[in-house]
């Protein structure tokens, strides 16, 4: 064991303010990264937890986020002439004016409405379904809702309620499909047009959702497709779906400009903190580093652990960074909170950590200057 490591293990205490330093600030940033991802894929929950294998959007429209998507009819057969398709649907979601009790005025929301095919096996109907909800989502005028959105919209399994004026009832309760923003109710296809707001009138689709026979040829079918849509209509394979919705909150600027202050807040305070941590564990030490340069350990020896001990100091850091993010995760969960975790961010920021923690170290290291072997006699 190195004498770095060994000195961290035995003098804990004196470098745990670095250590929770640098795993608050990582917290922060993969938590609050987590939260703005978690919510649009809790937005999209329904239509990203389908079967689709690949998503048909209109070729200038980069996501789903704050995009009107609209596709003409003529699109949907065209899909079906490649061999692998085997379902097409289109994507049907509305907005709506909730409002429950019997005058309809006791609890008024605005909900988005989210429509599946209570089909076996429907392209658009998540897995994750109990066969029950799909059995109850077939009545006309069922709704499901998720747990969590029972509470604000003041209602329970089997409630009636009004949506745009309709009466709906609520046959179905789901799990894990909880949204920050407005909540989401989820009815067949035929019962959300009723209650849309806005007819549609010009026979045009939403995005289209499309299974093919093996999933393992998403990426090859895209390909064919896109090459025969004459600019018509891009495909998407549910990974590029995924991450270019992701991509379009990432870039929203508010969004934008807060991770940004976040992360250099982040480095501020990991730097500060780290920093003046390790300088006072270094300076309380002093005398033994001095006792090293009387039996002929170099500078630069000393320097080197120094940094050592930061670099130490850091994966601790981090591995107590991924405990607390995790602990928050679950925490988050069980408040119904989305929070997605993504493996390449975190990676970005366990070495973001290491680096603050190393510059801490170089910052730290002047005060060796004062272990001088004369200082022993005194």
């Amino acid at each position: 064991m190195s004498l770095a490591l060994a000195t961290l293990i035995f003098e804990w205490r004196r470098y745990l303010a670095a250590v929770f330093a640098l795993a608050l600030s990582g917290m922060l940033v993969l938590v609050m990264l987590g939260l703005f991802t978690g919510i649009i894929h809790a937005d999209l929950a329904t239509t990203e937890r389908s079967r689709a294998d690949i998503f048909v959007l209109p070729p200038k429209v980069a996501s789903m986020v704050n995009s009107d998507v609209s596709l003409p009819a003529r699109i949907q057969p065209q899909i079906f002439m490649n061999p692998h398709v085997v379902e097409v649907r289109s994507i049907e979601d509305s907005f709506g004016s909730w409002a429950t009790g019997a005058s309809g005025k006791q609890v008024q929301k605005f909900v988005d409405v989210w429509a599946v095919d209570p089909i076996p096996g429907a392209v658009t109907l998540p897995p994750d379904y109990p066969e029950s909800t799909r059995i109850a989502l077939m009545e006309p005028g069922a709704i499901a809702i998720d747990q969590s959105g029972l509470k604000g919209l003041g209602a329970k399994l089997g409630d009636k309620a009004l949506v745009n004026g309709h009466t709906v009832f609520v046959r179905a309760i789901l799990h894990g499909y909880q949204t920050l923003e407005q909540p989401t109710v989820v009815a067949s296809r035929d019962t959300v047009r009723i209650i849309a707001r806005r007819p549609n009138t010009t026979g045009d689709t939403g995005p289209l959702m499309v299974k093919i026979d093996n999933p393992a040829l998403a990426n090859q079918v895209a390909a064919e497709l896109n090459a025969s849509s004459h600019g018509a209509f891009k495909a998407w394979t549910r990974q590029q779906f995924t991450k270019a919705n992701e991509n379009a909150v990432m870039g929203e600027q508010i969004i934008g400009i807060l991770l940004i202050f976040l992360t250099f807040m982040a480095m501020l305070i990991g730097v500060g903190i780290t920093s003046q941590t390790l300088r006072g564990a270094i300076l309380s030490n002093i005398r033994e580093f001095a006792s090293l340069r009387a039996l002929g350990i170099s500078m630069a020896s000393l320097r080197w652990i120094v940094m050592e001990l930061s670099f130490w100091v850091g994966v601790a850091g981090v591995g107590m960074a991924l405990i607390l993010t995790w602990l928050t995760t679950l925490a988050a969960g069980g408040a119904g909170l989305p929070l997605v975790i993504r493996t390449q961010p975190a990676a970005l920021l366990c070495a973001l950590l290491m680096l603050i923690a190393v510059l801490s170290g170089a910052m730290a290291m002047g005060v060796l200057k004062r272990s001088q072997p004369a200082d022993l006699l005194r």
